[in-house]
Order: structure tokens, then sequence, then C-alpha cells
């Protein structure tokens, strides 16, 4: 039986604030033992048995970093597949265009498991175990979600009630969905015995699922439908990658798969598992990864503590000191740090509407950002000019570009560059530099076998990321 882990990779994780910002969501956040969400996510998929694919749906801004982070683990290979949205439209909207796909290329009794790529699994082989349990009730026709055993009564999650009386083999008919409690509900939940927390993932036979969408959420499939037809997909030796059209996509209603669909259809069950499960939805659950010191401190980084107690230090590029306090967080990042209690953890996501609110980019980017040719990192910003360290992967080119508002100089730091400036192509060695001025083309090419490391000096009266003229592009980036 085939068997096609969905990956979903949406959503920002604003509670997981300031290490995760809109262009480096939760799923990219390092764990202290140096891999990220996505990577472990890949690699609990793509063991499982049956796996013939593993179908990513994520934003197309996102497509080369999830790239580059598959293959640091993907040793055995495994085929791909990418769908890329323009913008969020909800989870409906991501598992209809993963299933109206693999319609087409792996047909109607493929089973596809859908999973997010920013949750946590530390027993995997109790979630094979579950999977099994779903992949045979899904080819009944049964819509599968898996129910966590609680170990507490938990407010930040929704429920799922099974019923009691309805025992399937590896599984139980689900009674209801429900909403996120209050702590004295979520404690009757806890002792009635038969509430599931409800982990969001999924597993159907994909001819079921699109004939339950299109019984129960039509407009969701015919939107994604047309959406589909307007769109283009491309193969390639590494990957087959759809590329949704932005203006078809916006007609897409904008509604969760449990809305649309599971909270809706009389063929839904709950495989009831004990994986060692967590959604990683705030600073408190990132600290429980690492085991405490006597005083009960958990500390990534360089920390000196004296008299504190109960805390969380995530500071990984300087020194932190904590003196006389209790039940912090503190997240150092080089642009940004954030303190809180505890107690408040799930707050954090209250200041980056503020910050949204303000327009500040310290919601969206890091000072290093990463690009499908390599990265760049804002070293100093200001009246007027900007300084930047550039790093280009070998055999990468950044696009033939120009500039209206500003002129550049570059300097090469370490490596070979390759430099088209107007009309001149040129050899730079380390050591070496040009100058480009506004209104000329330009373009960086690495050449050689290892990094390319420069420095971008900027000036000019308008410095935004946004000035940018594209004339020809290898990562499909040229302005229309």
């Amino acid at each position: 039986m085939e068997l096609i882990p969905v990956i979903l990779s949406g959503g920002v994780g604003s509670r997981l604030w300031p290490v995760s910002r809109e262009a480096h969501p939760k799923p990219f956040m390092e764990l202290p033992d140096g891999q990220n969400l996505i990577q472990k996510t890949f690699l609990r998929a793509s063991r499982l048995e049956g796996v013939v694919e593993v179908l990513t749906v994520t934003n197309r801004e996102l497509l080369f970093k999830t790239e580059d982070e598959y293959a640091v683990v993907n040793k055995a290979k495994h085929a791909q597949g990418f769908i890329l949205e323009p913008f969020g439209r909800n989870t409906a909207a991501a598992v209809a265009a993963a299933a109206l796909q693999l319609e087409t290329s792996h047909g109607p009794d493929a089973q596809m498991l859908v999973l997010a790529a920013d949750h946590l699994i530390k027993d995997e082989k109790a979630f094979a175990a579950a999977v099994a349990s779903a992949m045979t009730l899904a080819a009944e026709g049964w819509l599968v979600t898996f129910g966590i055993q609680p170990t507490y009564p938990e407010t930040g999650f929704g429920y799922i009630e099974a019923q009691k009386d309805a025992p399937l083999k590896g599984g139980l008919k689900v009674a209801r969905f429900v909403e996120k409690p209050d702590l004295d509900t979520a404690q009757t939940y806890i002792s009635a015995g038969n509430y599931y927390w409800n982990s969001g993932m999924f597993c159907f036979r994909v001819g079921t699922v699109l004939e339950e969408l299109r019984q129960h959420a039509p407009d969701v499939v015919e939107a994604v439908s047309r959406t589909i037809e307007a769109s283009r997909l491309t193969s390639s030796a590494k990957y087959r990658c759809l590329a949704l059209d932005a203006d078809a996509f916006a007609e897409v209603p904008d509604i969760s798969i449990d809305y649309a669909l599971m909270e809706r259809s009389s063929r839904v069950v709950t495989v009831p598992c004990d994986i060692g499960w967590s959604d990683i939805g705030s600073w408190n659950a990132v600290s429980e990864l690492t085991e405490p010191d006597e005083n009960g401190n958990r500390f990534e980084g360089e920390v000196l503590s004296h008299n504190s107690r109960n805390n969380y230090v995530n500071s990984e590029d300087r020194l932190t000191a904590l003196v006389g306090v209790e039940d912090l967080l503190v997240i150092d990042t080089p642009d940004a740090v954030m303190i809180a209690h505890k107690d408040h953890a799930q707050d954090v996501k209250h200041i980056v509407n503020q910050l949204k609110a303000c327009s500040h980019t310290v919601h969206l980017l890091h000072r290093t950002v990463h690009r499908p040719w390599g990265t760049y990192t804002t070293l100093e910003n200001g009246e007027r000019f900007k300084i930047k360290r550039i790093v280009v992967k070998p055999k990468a080119s950044l696009s033939l570009q120009m500039h209206h508002h500003r002129s550049e100089h570059w300097i090469v730091v370490s490596g070979m560059a390759k430099v088209v400036n107007d009309q001149q192509e040129l050899m730079l060695n380390t050591n070496e530099s040009t100058f480009i001025r506004a209104g000329h083309q330009h373009r960086l090419m690495n050449p050689g076998v290892i990094d390319l490391v420069m420095i971008e000096v900027q000036s000019g009266d308008y410095l935004g990321e946004d000035d940018i003229v594209r004339f020809e592009d290898n990562y499909g980036r040229v302005d229309t």
C-alpha cells in the first residue's frame, strides 16, 4: 500500500519569537541536538513503511531553505514533491491541494499521512505503530485523526471526544471535536478518560478524503481545482514542484480542515496514542528539551547564574548573567532580546502583534537572511549606508539585477567571485573589490568549490530590499 506523508509547513510560530520569524519560522528552529523540527519531521516520515514520496506544502519563499534542510538529512534520497503556496490559506486548502495532486500522481487508493512540520515526537516506534493502525482504518474508508493520550489538563490544545461504545480495531469513533477548554473543563476531560488532545495529524485514503470534501466542503475543492488548473507543475531530477497560481488561490476559502471536514463528516475515527508528542508551542516547551541543573535552571549558551532558580536562557552569541531571579525566560538573538515570566509564555505573540502594527522588521527577518544562493547578514545599518556580509554557495549565482537608489562596493573576503558590472565581466580574488553604480546592471557568481564570502557596502538615499529589478534569475524570481 502506497503511503505519501504530506508535511504542512505553514504558520509563523509567533509564541517562539524572537527566534521564530516570518522569514525563518518555527520549523527551522534548531533544537539542542542540532536538528530542527522540519528535519526531524522529514526523517520520521521517510522512515515509515510503504513511503514512496514525501510531499511538502509550504510557502514559495521557503522552498530553497526547505530543500537545503532536507538535503542535510535525506541520505537515502527519498523522492520529494512540493506544493508552493503564494500565501497561507489554512489547512483545508493545503490538504485539498495535496489530495488532488496525489490523485493524479498516485491514484485514489494511495494513502496520505498529514503531518505538521513543527511538531516533536520522541517515540518513533510508537508513532510507526499508530500510523500502521491508521492505515488499516483508512483503507476501510475512515478519516483518521491521531488522539494524544493527555497527561495533564492542558488548556492550549483542542480535544477529541471518542465514543466509549464504538471501538474499532486500532481506533475509536469520534463523537465530537472540542475547542480549547478552560482549566476546570480540561480537568473533567482528563477524569472522563475518553478525551484526547487533537494533534492535527491525519491519515486518509486519497479518494475518500476527496469524496468527503466534495460532500462537506465543495467550495474548497472546486476553488483548489481551479487553482491547480491555472498553476505550473515542473519536474527535475530532485523533485516535482507545483507552484500555485496566486490569483486563483486567493479565491480559496480560508478555513481549517477541522472545520471544513473533520467536524462535519460521520466517517471520522481517532487512533489513541502515546508517542511523546509535543507541538513545541511555547518557550516553556522548548526549555523542557534541555536538562536542568541543581537549581532547576536550563541554559543554552554561556550563562553565569547567582542565586537564581527555575530559569531558561537561550543565548548562543554572548554571555548572559542572572542574579537573584526566578521563573524567567530569556531569549537572546543578535537583534532582539525577549524576557518573560514562565507563566506568561503564551503571551509572547502579543509582542509580535505590536511589532507588526508599527511595521518593525524584526518580526519578519533575522540579521542573517537565507536566500536560494546563500545568506546575507546585516552588520550595520546607518543613515545612507548599510554594511552586509554575503555568503554565496559554490556554483550559485545571484540574479542579474539593478538598483535605482543605491550604489554598492563589493570586497572579497575569501573565495573567488565572478562579477558582471555593467558592461564588464570580472574575476575577483581575496582582498579585491569592485564598485557598482546605481542604475548599472550587475550580477555576483561563485565559480569555485568553497563558499564565497564578501563584504557589501551600500550607500544611497534609499536602502530598502525592495529596490531591486531582476532581469535574469536561476530561481524563478524574475519580475514580470
